[in-house]
């Protein structure tokens, strides 16, 4: 099946312009200003960020997302550059680019954010005649708050054409709290959400006590992403417990994303679930090296390097 394939994923959601300011000695209140120490523009989002990093695990990646007139040409040449085929991107001809600006401490951040042209993407993914364009791929996905019929029916329509399916929501409160979402969930494959997502969606705050709602919602694997604790992983009603890799954080934008692109690269490489999981853990944790979610996504070699490094430390302690 994969060799039928053009795609090995082509991922589905939001583009934004990342302004990343980073580096405060204090929060600031109400009122207050504080400093940033460190600053970076990229381009960032869900599908953008998660699509990079696949790309730079060698994955053969196209993005479908919505920018701005005024960016395509910068957006487009950032993409390309990291090996992330560009040709599904839709101009809008009025909104621009969405932006936002992310300001951020070591494990500490708040976003500030215009959805721009990001607005039309539901309606970009309820029309039907694209949905054959996907089936290009070996999996398709979505870092967005799909309409939940939408989901359902997409998700039938790439598991009749050998497509598979993961979401990544984000922090969407109404779609988390939403019966129908979490019916909806059976059509996937895969399911990205963070601690906090989870609870919100299942009202359980004991995250084993989250995966197996989900679980029992119909989704085979669910991979829970813990920020600076870790993951859990519940594969077809096992469950798997990581911690990450010691490391300085300089910035957690994007971690979430890169810990799904880690999952991806190792899921469509037919690794078994722990090793699933410990590369999107160390994904996670090595893209917070740098500013944004693009710059500090590890090579092959330096996942490698880390999975012998934690294995030293392991047989050690």
């Amino acid at each position: 099946m994969s060799e039928a394939k053009a795609w090995d994923v082509i991922t589905v959601g939001d583009v934004f312009v990342d302004v990343i300011l980073s580096g405060f000695s204090t929060w600031p209140q109400p009122g207050e200003e504080a400093f940033a120490t460190h600053f970076a523009r990229d381009v960032g989002g869900g599908a953008v960020i998660t699509a990079c990093g696949l790309a730079r695990l060698g994955m053969r990646v196209s993005v479908l997302a919505a920018i701005g007139r005024e960016e395509e040409a910068w957006v487009k040449k950032r993409l390309k550059t990291q090996g992330v085929d560009t040709r599904r991107l839709i101009r809008h001809e009025k909104e621009p680019t969405a932006v936002t600006v992310s300001v951020s401490r070591e494990n500490e951040r708040a976003f500030f954010t215009y959805m721009g042209a990001n607005r039309v993407l539901p309606a970009v993914l309820a029309h039907k005649r694209r949905w054959k364009a996907l089936t290009a791929a070996r999996h398709v996905h979505l870092a967005c708050a799909p309409d939940p019929a939408v989901l359902v029916a997409l998700g039938r329509f790439l598991h009749e054409r050998g497509t598979r399916l993961s979401l990544d929501v984000g922090w969407h409160p109404e779609w988390l709290r939403d019966p129908a979402s979490r019916r909806a969930l059976a059509a996937l494959d895969l399911f990205f959400p963070n601690e906090r997502e989870a609870a919100e969606m299942t009202g359980a705050r004991d995250p084993k006590a989250a995966l197996r709602a989900l679980a029992d919602a119909g989704v085979p694997i669910i991979a829970l992403k813990r920020g600076a604790v870790g993951a859990m992983l519940s594969w077809n009603g096992e469950l798997f417990v990581e911690a990450p890799p010691r490391i300085h954080a300089v910035d957690t934008t994007g971690a979430g994303d890169c810990f799904d692109a880690g999952f991806l690269y190792a899921w469509l490489s037919g690794e078994p679930p722990k090793r699933c999981l410990k590369i999107a853990t160390i994904c996670g944790a090595l893209s917070t090296r740098g500013l944004g979610g693009i710059a500090a996504f590890p090579t092959r070699e330096e996942i490698e390097e880390t999975l012998r490094t934690m294995s030293s430390e392991s047989a050690r302690s």
